[in-house]
């Protein structure tokens, strides 16, 4: 019984992030807006999505669905906020080719079903590059990129805390 009490809890030092979409993984720096590329809201990685079904990249809990559907935030179990940005200048889509499926508040596990993007729609009003940022302090973060990947599959990256 006292075991139980006084259990130390298992500290976390890393977590393993998986593709949010199905298409091909590069590097942040090749996100063609500076506000990604130079990592003023954070390290990470950006995909050229092939499908429009985007996908937690990790468990944790929906802290911010914009309005307009195209980013959504997700502060991990660890307790790492990560933002997921579908495309380059489709917050002027104002929803429009965009079905979500959470709300703020919901938990989910990595591979829940997050957002729905009609591609050709948007790629013919905006870019479809998607940053995934890390938005938290880190101590440091490992990636594997330039390669073709599978939403809730495929790792893409480690994230030490």
């Amino acid at each position: 019984m006292f075991k139980k009490l006084f259990k130390k809890e298992e500290k976390i030092d890393k977590e393993v992030l998986v593709s949010p979409v199905t298409g091909d993984v590069v590097e942040i720096t090749e996100v063609p807006d500076p506000t990604f590329s130079e990592k003023m809201m954070g390290d990470g990685v950006a995909f050229n999505p092939t499908d429009g079904h985007f996908v937690a990249p990790v468990s944790g809990e929906i802290v911010n669905l914009f309005p307009t559907l195209h980013a959504i935030g997700i502060k991990s179990n660890a307790g790492v906020e990560y933002l997921i940005h579908i495309g380059l200048d489709t917050v002027v889509l104002d929803g429009e080719g965009f079905t979500a499926h959470v709300k703020q508040g919901d938990k989910v596990k990595a591979g829940d079903p997050l957002v729905t993007v009609d591609l050709d729609f948007v790629s013919q009003k905006a870019k479809t590059i998607t940053p995934l940022v890390i938005t938290s302090q880190v101590a440091s973060v490992d990636k594997d990129i330039n390669k073709t990947v599978v939403k809730g599959e495929t790792e893409i990256m480690t994230v030490h805390l």
